[in-house]
C-alpha cells in the first residue's frame, strides 16, 4: 500500500509528495479532474501520508526523500476507511432517516471515519454542497488536531449552495496552518473565482486509452475483449472509473437515452417514451437512475458531434457506431447544442426537486420541436 498503487499523473502527485516533505504543505487546494480520475483517492493518500505513524517502514522501501504512507498504522487504517465512500454515504443515509422527523432536516451528511479527516460529500436529495455541512467545517478547523499532525477537510464536489460557498470563504481567508481543505472538482470553474483564488490548484489529466485498455485486461477479465474496449473509450481517461465501471447499467441508462433521440428525431408515437419516463421515479433510486440517464445523453451528443465533424476516431458508443451516425445526419450542430441546453435544465430541476417523469417528458418533446 502506498502512492505506488495510484495509477498515472506521476508529476502532479510528486510534486504533493515533494510539498510533504519540504513542509509546505497547501492549506487549502483543488484538485480537478475528471470523474474517476482518482480525485478522492488521491486526496486520502495525502492524508494519510502527512499523518502516517511508521516513517521507519517507509524509508526500508527504498522510497528516497518522497513520503509514502504504510497503509497499516493507526492513522493509515482508519483514514482508509473513508476510502469507499459510496458506502460511507450509503451508510450515513441510512442512518439519517432512521432518526426522528424533527431531526432529519437539521442532520447533514458527513463522514468522519478519524476524528481529525472530515469528508464533505454532496447532502441528498439536491447533491448540493449546504450550509450546515461547511458550518461543521469551520467550527472544527481552528482546533488542533486530536490525533493526526494535520486535520483535513476533504469537500468531494464542487456543487456548492450560495450560502455554503461564501461561508467557506472565512476558512479560505484565514485558515490554520494545522489544517488542509481539500476541494474536488471535475470543472474548476464552478467554484466561486473568490475560491479558486484562495486555493491551490492540480490537475489530474486523463490516461491514453492504451493504457486503460491494458489495465482493464489485467483486472477485469470477466468481460470480453469488445466490452473492455468500449468501458475503455466511455472511461474517458479515468482508470477509477474503468475498473469500476457499471456496464450492465450504462447499457440500460443508454437504452432509455435512445428512445428519447429516436423519438425527437424521426418517431413520432410517444408512448414508448412516456412509458420510459414513468419509470423515473421520486426518491434516491430514481435521482441516480436520472443521473445515469443524463450521463448516458451526453454521451451520445457528444459522439454524434464528433460524427459531424469527422473526427470519427474520437467516438466512445462504438458497439451502435451505425445508428448514431445516422442519427448525426439527420440533425445540425444548433439542435445538438439544444438538446445539450435541455439536459441542463432536466439537471437544474433535479436540483429543485421537480417530477423527474415530467422534466424528461417536458426535454423529449421539446427536443422533437426543434
Amino acid at each position: 500500500m502506498g502512492f505506488s498503487d495510484f495509477l498515472g499523473n506521476e508529476p502532479a502527485v510528486r510534486h504533493l509528495r515533494e510539498s510533504i516533505a519540504s513542509d509546505r504543505f497547501p492549506q487549502s487546494l483543488i484538485i480537478a479532474g475528471p470523474r474517476g480520475a482518482g480525485k478522492y483517492t488521491l486526496a486520502i493518500m495525502l492524508a494519510q501520508a502527512v499523518n502516517c505513524l511508521n516513517p521507519e517502514e517507509l524509508k526500508s522501501r527504498g522510497n528516497g526523500s518522497l513520503p509514502d504512507f504504510c497503509g497499516v498504522c493507526r492513522n493509515c487504517a482508519r483514514i482508509a476507511e473513508s476510502a469507499p465512500l459510496d458506502e460511507r454515504v450509503a451508510e450515513a443515509i441510512a442512518a439519517r432517516e432512521d432518526l426522528r422527523e424533527a431531526d432529519k432536516k437539521d442532520t447533514r451528511i458527513l463522514i468522519q471515519t478519524h476524528p481529525d479527516v472530515l469528508v464533505v460529500p454532496p447532502d441528498p436529495p439536491q447533491l448540493l454542497i449546504k450550509l450546515g455541512q461547511v458550518r461543521r467545517v469551520i467550527r472544527d478547523i481552528y482546533r488542533l488536531p486530536a490525533e493526526a499532525r494535520r486535520a483535513f477537510y476533504i469537500f468531494t464536489s464542487s456543487a456548492f449552495m450560495k450560502e455554503a460557498a461564501n461561508s467557506l470563504l472565512k476558512a479560505l481567508e484565514e485558515p490554520p496552518e494545522f489544517a488542509s481543505i481539500f476541494l474536488l472538482a471535475e470543472n474548476p470553474g464552478e467554484l466561486l473565482a473568490t475560491i479558486r483564488s484562495r486555493a491551490g490548484l492540480v490537475r489530474l489529466g486523463a490516461l491514453p486509452l492504451e493504457t486503460i485498455e491494458k489495465l482493464l485486461a489485467e483486472r477485469r477479465t470477466d468481460w470480453n475483449p469488445a466490452q473492455r474496449s468500449l468501458v475503455a473509450r466511455l472511461a474517458e481517461g479515468a482508470a477509477g472509473r474503468a475498473l469500476g465501471f457499471d456496464l450492465e447499467g450504462h447499457l440500460a441508462s443508454r437504452i432509455d437515452a435512445l428512445v428519447i433521440l429516436r423519438g425527437a428525431i424521426g418517431e413520432s408515437d410517444h408512448s414508448t417514451l412516456f412509458r420510459m419516463t414513468e419509470t423515473y421515479r421520486a426518491g434516491a433510486e430514481g435521482q441516480e437512475k436520472t443521473s445515469n440517464l443524463i450521463r448516458a445523453l451526453n454521451s451520445l451528443l457528444e459522439d454524434m458531434m464528433l460524427l459531424q465533424s469527422g473526427a470519427t476516431g474520437l467516438t466512445r458508443n462504438i458497439d451502435i457506431a451505425a445508428e448514431l451516425t445516422r442519427m448525426a445526419q439527420s440533425v445540425n450542430f444548433s439542435w445538438i447544442e439544444a438538446a445539450a441546453r435541455g439536459i441542463g435544465q432536466v439537471q437544474s430541476g433535479m436540483r429543485r426537486n421537480l417530477l423527474r417523469s415530467l422534466a424528461l417528458d417536458s426535454f423529449a418533446t421539446e427536443l422533437s420541436q426543434n
